[in-house]
């Protein structure tokens, strides 16, 4: 029997997991991710790998084109613009979609160090009354909104190292002894090591859960006495017809098994 045309859209690790498990079960699909870097990163699956970031109007051409048959949204647990646009993209074409949903350990972990927030607004605002030198784990996608909130501050960002990502860090005005290009995983003691490097005086990251290194990055903070500034995932939940949620990668597998 012909197994359904599956398109994933996620560059994480997470997604390149779900490609393993396919690439095991014999499953054809396509993958999507936005950047070149991406790319580099799965180069190790089967699958066909789409570059290039769409809205929903470039989803639905590219599912409609390529006959897809189910889609599973392993995207950024923080990109909600872009899950926002998979759901719209499958159910205008009836696509039944997968939601990848990844675990989150946010709950497991109560400190009075630790301070959960909702946005990067709240972020800044609760760092700039706990220190001056405030080390970002949270990427570079909103690097200009951090740098505009954190005026007066030192504002040490930790990013991938890419030309554009570099770019982006300059184009905020921070000098080399802000940018630290590295690329993780991080163990808890390379990040503990590495925070009292760079002199951190407040840690803020996102609940990245498990596969984005969550305790790895919260543990040296509690360890060293550093205030750590955690900005929670929304609530949205996206639902509907032909809508199926899946909660960890075993769920994952359950499912692949019964597609």
């Amino acid at each position: 029997m012909k197994r359904p045309l599956i398109h994933i859209f996620g560059g994480t690790s997470d997604a390149r997991q779900i490609c393993v498990m396919m690439d095991i079960a014999g499953i054809d699909y396509s993958l999507s991710v936005a950047t070149p870097t991406g790319a580099q990163q799965a180069v190790s699956i089967r699958g066909e790998i789409v570059i290039g970031r769409m809205d929903a109007g470039g989803m639905i051409e590219y599912l409609q084109n390529r006959g897809t048959e189910m889609v599973i949204d392993a995207s950024h647990p923080y990109a909600e613009l872009v899950s926002q646009n998979i759901v719209s993209a499958c159910q205008k074409l009836a696509v039944p979609l997968i939601r990848y949903i990844r675990p989150s350990d946010i709950d497991a972990v109560e400190h009075p160090l630790i301070h959960k927030v909702a946005t990067v607004e709240q972020a800044c605002e609760v760092a700039a009354g706990l220190g001056s030198r405030i080390l970002l784990t949270t990427g570079s996608k909103q690097l200009t909104d951090y740098v505009a909130h954190l005026k007066g501050k030192t504002v040490l960002a930790r990013v991938l190292p890419t030309a554009e990502v570099l770019a982006i860090c300059e184009s905020c005005g921070l000098s080399v002894d802000q940018i630290f290009a590295l690329k993780g995983p991080f163990t808890a003691d390379f990040n503990r090591a590495f925070y009292q490097f760079c002199q951190a005086e407040v840690v803020i990251t996102k609940e990245s859960g498990e596969q984005g290194g969550f305790k790895e990055k919260v543990e040296p903070c509690l360890s060293l006495g550093l205030p750590c500034i955690v900005i929670c995932r929304s609530n949205h939940q996206f639902s509907g017809e032909g809508i199926t949620q899946a909660h960890g990668l075993e769920e994952m597998a359950q499912l692949l098994i019964n597609a």
